[in-house]
């Protein structure tokens, strides 16, 4: 049986040819248009809060509380469907959370971009220094109790809202390529990783294979996937057992860290908007496809291949176009 859904997005979203990226790529290169799907300023989070919304409402809550990076684009869409049926949202941030080992140091964050529009939308945001991401778990379940003993009934959302209802969302996504032509390759962004588990389990078994480009150095991330998976498996009642060494998660375009453009990203950024007239953002979309466009390059992928463009765009608002580094420019064969 379905999860239950309040509608929030525009579905399906756009699929379409990109002819002249196509044409200097030497291969077939489509792009799913995640980043027009309507809602909050468009972008994939919106799949999910269809269904995470929907629970909310099942359960009475009254105050929603999650965490993440400053400018995370789920607390934005998190903040709007919020908005729209009256419950509080709460979300602790830090700049640049880190796994130990893996602390940026000496970057900077802008004001902007989502920043701004939580504020429009009226998210209680908490915003705590630098510190680790078990740090901003720990405070923001301390907030989550907090807000118990007020009275609230709160709905706790792990970061990015990857539950399996969250990768449920891109399970049913998966739908809406079926009926196009066959695709050799799906690539996508990948950091709390519902949208590569959910398009990774609903393939799983076909000639398609998904690709997930780490924007996140997590050295764990491969085992929280495969927990997505089995999560899964339990909301279906199926028993895939999508086992990790199936998870296609590559972590060798992540560049300075979690939450930092790369010089890389930037250059495929720039050559996404100079080409094909479409914006990729500088945290995520921006470095998968750096990643798809040196995969073609080494021969890694070929035929036709699918970008999946989970949005992001109001980040784009917080890097000048003078951060990009033209020695960095991507060379295509």
């Amino acid at each position: 049986m379905k999860p239950p859904r309040v509608p929030l997005i525009l579905r399906p979203t756009p699929l379409h040819r990109l002819p002249r990226l196509s044409a200097e790529l030497g291969i077939d290169l489509w792009i799913k248009r995640d980043d027009l799907t309507g809602f909050a300023l468009g972008g994939n989070k919106g799949r999910k809060l269809e269904f995470l919304l929907a629970d909310m409402v099942l359960k009475r809550t009254t105050a929603v509380v999650t965490c993440g990076a400053v400018h995370s684009n789920f607390i934005r869409q998190l903040g709007a469907a919020c908005s729209i049926r009256g419950l509080r949202c709460l979300a602790l941030v830090m700049d640049l959370p880190f796994e130990p080992g893996f602390e940026i140091a000496n970057v900077g964050v802008g004001p902007g971009g989502n920043r701004w529009l939580n504020e429009w939308l009226g998210v209680e945001v908490h915003e705590l220094p630098n510190g680790s991401w078990d740090e901003l778990f720990a405070q923001t379940e301390d907030l989550a109790q907090r807000l118990e003993a007020e009275g609230e009934t709160v709905y706790r959302i792990p970061v990015g809202g990857s539950s399996p209802l969250g990768a449920y969302a891109f399970f049913e996504a998966a739908e809406e390529i079926r009926t196009n032509p066959f695709f050799d390759s799906i690539i996508c962004p990948s950091s709390s990783g519902s949208t590569q588990v959910g398009l990774s389990y609903a393939l799983h078994g076909a000639q398609t294979h998904v690709i997930g480009i780490s924007c996140d150095p997590e050295p764990d991330l491969l085992e929280e996937l495969k927990r997505l998976c089995y999560g899964l498996d339990d909301l279906l009642g199926l028993d895939r057992r999508v086992a990790a060494e199936y998870l296609n998660l590559r972590y060798d375009f992540v560049g300075p860290g979690y939450g930092v453009p790369s010089p890389e990203g930037l250059a495929a950024l720039e050559l996404m908007a100079r080409t094909e007239g479409i914006f990729l953002d500088p945290i995520y979309t921006s470095k998968a496809f750096a990643g798809l466009v040196q995969m073609v390059r080494q021969k890694e992928i070929r035929g036709r291949v699918l970008f999946w463009h989970t949005g992001g765009i109001p980040s784009l608002f917080t890097v000048p176009p003078s951060a990009r580094i033209q020695s960095a420019e991507i060379a295509i064969d």
